[in-house]
């Protein structure tokens, strides 16, 4: 006697496969769609903002941020790296608290750029003498040797905005700008 369910194995058999019938067409599309064409952006008016001259600093800022961070990038290194390494290498033993203060960094922020400095090798932190309470920094010899890589990097970045500006104008913008670098 069979059984009334046959077994899965053979409910689940494969069908034979036929040869020479073709697959249903599929159904034709409505509509091909067109490549779309590029918006036309109306500009976008900078009212009396563009006398600014905070906006026009900060419009520069940006400009030479963006040529600066290019040039570093390819050393894997960000600008506020770069400048951590800088003031490094001019004050060498510096705490890390003078060197928030004269950047202008967070001490929670500058504690982790150093913690990556001082992991790839760039930079050495030990507990100072005078205060236990601080470390104190310096370049390591990879950290000397990048630093030079580095500092040729923005040296182009620094030419690409005198060409911008032109010689003149870049020497009285270096002069203008000065009385800002001790505030």
């Amino acid at each position: 006697m069979e059984p009334e369910n046959p077994p899965a194995r053979a409910r689940t058999a494969k069908r034979p496969r036929r040869v020479g019938i073709k697959a249903k067409p599929s159904r034709p599309k409505l509509r091909t769609p067109q490549p779309r064409k590029p918006l036309r952006v109306k500009p976008v008016a900078l009212g009396s903002l563009s006398q600014s001259l905070g906006y026009r600093i900060r419009r520069a800022q940006l400009w030479v941020f963006k040529q600066v961070s290019r040039k570093l990038a390819a050393l894997d290194i960000s600008p506020a790296q770069y400048s951590v390494l800088c003031v490094i290498d001019a004050n060498p033993g510096v705490n890390q608290l003078a060197i928030a203060q004269v950047l202008s960094i967070e001490r929670a922020g500058l504690g982790r750029l150093v913690d990556h400095l001082e992991q790839r090798g760039l930079v050495g932190r030990t507990a100072s003498a005078i205060n236990r309470r601080y470390y104190v920094l310096h370049l390591t010899d990879a950290g000397t040797n990048l630093l030079a890589r580095l500092q040729s990097g923005v040296a182009e970045a620094e030419a690409d905005l005198a060409k911008k500006v032109g010689a003149r104008a870049y020497r009285q913008l270096q002069q203008a700008l000065s009385i800002f670098l001790n505030d």
